[in-house]
């Protein structure tokens, strides 16, 4: 296990600390803390110490150092494959390690829902977690035998250097679309912040690009070996597709041939996201018959389209929170749709503001009504969140509910016969982040709990 830590509270006894300093603070603050819990060395940048201590110019760039020199030969040993995008990170990931399972290549994920390895699932406090965090992760993964990782890879936590010193085997581009823009500012910032995963590929790694998304061309660098996916012309190219209530259906052609592919998640978008994995797994040289056969076993991800049954009526509860996934998912709907959509939605505090409004006005514009909640308000007041999202907004299908969980059972109490209802934004989250506290909160557990406490009159 990698005996360097960043978090004061991971500390264990004969741990060495290193004091990084991150937007999140400084870590020359919490040295007593870490030094209390039985730390034997500190790295710091300045300070004189209680115990074994050394003094460096840049403690991150020794964290990376110290890194590549005691675990460099795991990296270089695995498969490491990174996944970017603002949409479709986490079910592209999840699905090229669940297929990779299910084909006998014992994979780990890291990423959004958590740390999947086998039947052993673990929280991780971020997308891209903290660099030590993440080695030791990947290190836990070797030792129990895999040979595969397959890594979510967030803009902020490139932008961070909380990946650095990794090389990947593969790197995957899903998309770029409006959001991070309170902390890049401009979508070129965003941009070059995700590029940095296509700068990292080892000697022999391939770059698989979605050749639709229109900022591709920051990916398709000169130095890489490059690959397309898409439904335009592309190495990976979707010829037609079609969707029922319980699959979608697309003919992809490769080499001159053409395979059809069945899979039980819904929509065009997640046709990309099969498209990224079947890319992955034919590049690693596996046969796609065998990757068609295993597509049709898997299922989405936690918090992606989670369906709930209620009489006739169906409620999802989904993840999309930025406007181009919440567009995707409600599109999706609406193509097996027999009756209304309602929707249930916020935006976080403490975010990117100028997609408040676009989300709001998208949502309402497409359904035939919107509870406009809470989300994750962080320090903001939540009626300036609503506001933000309200206040230019023509519409009037829409109310607001601030509590969440009134606004959840607000929604189901709409639905009448064959409705749906998208519940949006937090998935498979398990809490509500309220000022600096983690209030426990999950949209599921919230409708399960409702509908069993609320009989079901029978309807014929």
């Amino acid at each position: 296990m990698i005996n360097i830590k960043s978090d004061s509270r991971r500390v264990k006894k004969g741990d060495i600390f290193i004091a990084l300093k991150t937007i999140e603070g400084d870590g020359h603050n919490y040295i007593k803390k870490a030094i209390e819990n039985g730390a034997s060395k500190i790295i710091a940048e300045h300070g004189t110490y209680e115990i074994d201590y050394e003094i460096v110019e840049d403690t991150h760039k020794y964290l990376v150092d110290y890194l590549k020199t005691h675990y460099g030969h795991i990296i270089d040993e695995l498969n490491i494959i990174g996944i970017t995008g603002t949409n479709g990170k986490t079910t592209t990931s999840f699905v090229i390690h669940d297929a990779l399972n299910r084909l006998g290549k014992k994979a780990a994920y890291i990423g959004t829902i958590g740390y999947y390895i086998v039947n052993k699932k673990a929280d991780v406090a971020n997308t891209t977690c903290a660099l030590d965090e993440l080695y030791e992760m990947i290190t836990d993964a070797y030792e129990q035998g895999c040979k595969n990782i397959v890594l979510e890879m967030s803009s902020q936590g490139m932008a961070q250097g909380r990946t650095e010193s990794l090389k990947f085997n593969y790197a995957v581009f899903t998309n770029l679309t409006h959001d991070h823009l309170d902390f890049h500012k401009t979508m070129e910032n965003y941009a070059l912040a995700k590029q940095q995963l296509f700068k990292n590929l080892k000697p022999n790694g391939k770059a698989i690009v979605n050749i639709d998304d229109k900022y591709k061309d920051y990916f398709l660098l000169e130095e890489n070996n490059n690959l397309t996916y898409g439904f335009n012309d592309a190495d990976y190219q979707v010829i037609d597709y079609k969707m029922t209530s319980n699959d979608t259906v697309f003919t992809l052609k490769y080499k001159d041939n053409n395979y059809q592919i069945k899979t039980n998640l819904l929509g065009k978008y997640n046709v990309y996201n099969m498209l990224g994995c079947i890319a992955v797994l034919t590049e690693m040289g596996i046969d796609i018959k065998d990757t068609k056969e295993v597509l049709t076993k898997i299922k989405s991800p936690e918090g992606r389209l989670d369906l709930v049954k209620y009489k006739t009526n169906s409620i999802l509860i989904d993840y999309a929170h930025t406007p181009d996934a919440i567009k995707n998912v409600i599109d999706t709907m609406k193509e097996v749709a027999k009756a209304d959509i309602y929707v249930v939605f916020g935006c976080t505090g403490d975010r990117d503001r100028t997609k408040r409004p676009i989300m709001a006005k998208l949502v309402t514009d497409n359904v035939k009504k919107a509870i406009i909640t809470n989300e994750d308000p962080h320090f903001e007041d939540p009626n300036r969140i609503i506001n933000d999202m309200i206040k230019d907004l023509d519409n009037k299908n829409y109310e607001v509910i601030i509590d969440r969980k009134q606004a959840i059972i607000r929604g189901i109490n709409l639905l009448k016969e064959n409705d749906i209802l998208l519940i949006l934004g937090k998935g498979h989250e398990d809490a509500m982040i309220v000022k600096d506290k983690r209030i426990p909160f999950n949209d599921k557990k919230i409708v399960i709990n409702y509908l069993e406490q609320t009989p079901i009159k029978n309807t014929f």
